[in-house]
């Protein structure tokens, strides 16, 4: 009885071992070296963060402008009024909004 214990334990390390080393191997096999992905033209998020951007585009209707245009037309924006919307519209616009929201309350209703 003695004996069948130690050979058990034997192929047991047996096997341990070899199920170990085969898990090496294959784990070390499949390493390779890290390489990078960034290449030589690149320039870095560093370099570009402190870059000055002296090119615009206006916010009306997306045409590039230079640096002082853009202040000009942002100057121009903040002096011009805002316009005005026909107070029949914006009672309009204010009842589709409450219908809508009525609407998710009371799915049920129809008007």
């Amino acid at each position: 009885m003695e004996i069948k214990k130690q050979i058990k334990k034997r192929i047991t390390l047996i096997a341990i071992a070899v199920i170990t080393s085969i898990a090496i191997a294959t784990v070390s096999s499949g390493l390779k070296p890290a390489l990078s992905s960034v290449s030589a033209e690149d320039i870095p998020e560093e370099i570009l963060r402190t870059e000055i951007i002296t090119a615009a585009r206006s916010p009306i209707d997306g045409k590039p402008l230079t640096a002082a245009e853009y202040i000009e037309l942002q100057a121009q924006l903040r002096v011009a009024p805002a316009p005005k919307l026909d107070p029949a519209i914006r009672e309009r616009i204010f009842l589709l909004r409450l219908r809508k929201t009525l609407l998710q309350f009371f799915p049920f209703l129809n008007f």
